[in-house]
């Protein structure tokens, strides 16, 4: 995109950005997560397993993901990404054996994707 210092270009653009996340947040089914641990791993924690069976990003429907990033963010920043783009993500971590035991009695297991990987 070219830049230009004309309001009313920069105004169209905001509002194709607009439309985009309306028809996000009321067209697509949405799976919403709250990370506490983020601002201490520098990862999120992406759950794939619980007591063995398929779980999380392995079975969920959503077309988007919602991550709010909770504990000492609170709840202040929320990264939303396309699901498939976030399975490509966790894909390429998963080969790579960033996988962690969780939840309680470390019965799930997650894929742990370092932040700075979403802002490329």
């Amino acid at each position: 995109m070219n830049y230009c210092s004309d309001f009313r270009y920069d105004l169209e653009v905001g509002k194709i950005g607009e439309k985009l996340l309306n028809e996000i947040l009321h067209a697509e089914q949405i799976e919403v997560k709250r990370d506490s641990w983020i601002f201490k791993s520098g990862n999120i924690a992406i759950e794939y397993e619980s007591r063995g069976n398929p779980s999380g990003i392995a079975k969920s429907l959503a077309t988007w993901w919602a991550i709010i990033f909770s504990g000492e963010y609170e709840d202040k920043y929320i990264l939303m990404i396309e699901a498939n783009k976030l399975k490509e993500i966790a894909r390429i971590y998963y080969k790579k054996g960033n996988i962690k035991e969780m939840g309680d009695n470390n019965t799930s297991k997650s894929i742990l994707i370092p932040l700075k990987e979403f802002f490329i």
